[in-house]
């Protein structure tokens, strides 16, 4: 999943997908049949109950989707959504052929969910720490977050947490099955995203299929690292080869994005230094992290105002929290260490996944301490991750 990389969408919704469902596949028939075994009436947030609706949420997901084909041939297909499909269609081509990224079922359907989000995380951290709360699944292993298709089920489990943590519930516009569904048609694209500039469509589309490269349980730093390093790696190759317009068109949206990020960074390092105090009791870390909060958000209301009228991103500002800024250091932290790695391996990606797949075998703080080797001094230091 990628939570917290994408603030704000304008997807381009058409109508509800048309035509006779497909059937169910065997497969997945047998996971409904397990789940609704298991489930009996337990609650959707918690237990069983949890991965019940995760089944029944995927499962709606996938049924959801038609072929791109299908939509280019539909003349109800509205024209705005059928340039997007084309343009995506192009992109999932370049990720394969350019990238080496995996040619699966993955990114060639779409689905309209008619929702403004494909799922719904919940994260979790202390008062004083940046450091997110961990839920540990079969598959997934151990991770910061803990995904809903029903924003009021996000919600519930979040208001469910002990009062001591703070909590943020975002809207996330896609995610990955790390390439287990392929036999069921893969991973759509979304109505949640496809409004995306070109540029950052094509970036989601490379993220999402890096999940599918790599993906080490238990380490969420890691992986959301590698594949956010995919993207922009990606990203930039896609960009060189497209249309002056979308180059344009795409600056405008990311400027206002590094310049939001270098903000939170530097709000998430003021933080960390805080919680870092020993000397100072709790009364004191309160009131400072307070006078933090103040000044990050005066900060963002001057940033704002070079915008040209873009409050995309005020919704995460006015509900920031430990948790909120938590999860977005997850994508970010060693990024420039994944980068380092690829200019090492003469920036060919076959090369750079090898090396990747190597670290993934080392013990989790053997191979973070490779990655960070790789970091300039400055960044290095910056990128100390949060006492708990």
């Amino acid at each position: 999943m990628t939570p917290l990389r994408r603030f704000a969408s304008s997807p381009l919704r058409g109508d509800r997908a048309r035509g006779p469902a497909k059937p169910v596949p065997r497969r997945v028939l047998a996971l409904l049949v397990v789940a609704t075994l298991l489930t009996g009436c337990a609650s959707p947030t918690t237990g069983v109950g949890y991965y019940w609706q995760s089944v029944t949420g995927h499962l709606a997901l996938m049924q959801a989707a038609r072929p791109v084909e299908d939509w280019l041939a539909d003349a109800q297909t509205p024209e705005a959504l059928r340039r997007k499909l084309e343009t995506a269609r192009q992109i999932r081509a370049f990720a394969s052929a350019e990238l080496g990224l995996p040619d699966n079922a993955s990114y060639h359907r779409y689905a309209d969910l008619q929702r403004r989000a494909a799922v719904y995380n919940v994260v979790a951290a202390p008062e004083f720490s940046l450091t997110l709360q961990t839920w540990c699944f079969p598959v997934a292993g151990c991770v910061g977050y803990r995904g809903y298709f029903d924003e009021a089920d996000a919600q519930a489990f979040a208001a469910s947490l002990p009062k001591a943590l703070e909590v943020a519930v975002y809207p996330v516009p896609a995610y990955s099955t790390l390439g287990w569904m392929n036999w069921a048609g893969g991973d759509p694209l979304l109505n949640t995203f496809i409004g995306y500039p070109e540029g950052e469509l094509a970036r989601l589309v490379f993220h999402e299929l890096a999940h599918q490269v790599l993906y080490v349980k238990d380490d969420t730093t890691f992986n959301e690292s590698f594949a956010t390093a995919v993207e922009r790696l990606g990203g930039a190759r896609w960009l060189a080869q497209a249309s002056e317009a979308a180059r344009l068109e795409y600056a405008r949206f990311d400027g206002r994005r590094h310049e939001f990020r270098a903000l939170t960074r530097d709000t998430r390092q003021q933080l960390n230094a805080l919680y870092a105090q020993t000397a100072l009791d709790d009364v004191a870390k309160r009131q400072r992290k307070a006078q933090v909060m103040a000044d990050f958000r005066s900060r963002y209301e001057t940033l704002k105002q070079s915008w040209n009228g873009f409050a995309g991103y005020d919704p995460w500002v006015a509900r920031a929290n430990n948790a909120a800024f938590g999860a977005q250091a997850a994508y970010d932290e060693l990024v420039p260490a994944f980068e380092a790695l690829f200019e090492h391996e003469g920036q060919d990606f076959a090369r750079f996944y090898d090396a990747v797949r190597a670290l993934a075998e080392q013990p989790r703080s053997d191979r973070t301490a490779a990655l960070r080797a790789l970091l300039p001094i400055r960044v290095a230091a910056s990128a100390t991750p949060s006492r708990p």
